[in-house]
């Protein structure tokens, strides 16, 4: 299973916030700290906003902080609601896409191996991303340097 971009960002957007606390941290701020588009972490943030995940704070002073805590942030949910269907093959949603699909032993071992990834997942929170919090504070939160284009 390849996890896209959208994961991706949102995990990152959901560590840079952990580690903000309850301050209030910009679009800006996190697409320089980890030198990705805002573009395509609007996207990200208003997914997680609808989602519960964060709160987006409007006008002069605004930007975006946790509402939830660390700890009760799971990582699986987290993958399955911005992968949305996680099939790993086509016919294992689809019963007419596959003509061997009846007696196919494939389909059975995926869903056991996507079972088992997401048994892992589940084990974690957003609390034990943030474990090293000095190191990540000390990456995250230090200026960028411009690189030459």
């Amino acid at each position: 299973m390849h996890l896209t971009n959208f994961s991706d960002y949102s995990i990152r957007v959901m560590i840079y916030l952990g580690l903000q606390k309850s301050k209030l941290a910009t679009i800006s701020d996190i697409a320089r700290a980890y030198e990705i588009s805002e573009n395509h972490l609007t996207k990200v943030v208003h997914q997680l906003a609808q989602r519960g995940y964060i709160e987006t704070v409007r006008g002069k002073g605004g930007g975006l902080r946790l509402v939830r805590k660390p700890d009760t942030v799971n990582i699986g949910e987290m993958i399955r609601y911005s992968e949305g269907n996680t099939a790993l093959l086509p016919c294992m949603d689809n019963e007419e896409s596959c003509c061997i699909r009846p007696n196919c032993k494939l389909m059975g071992i995926l869903r056991e191996a996507q079972v088992a990834l997401f048994t892992v997942l589940d084990k974690y929170t957003l609390a034990d991303l943030l474990q090293q919090e000095a190191p990540l504070t000390h990456i995250l939160m230090q200026p960028k340097t411009l690189k030459a284009v």
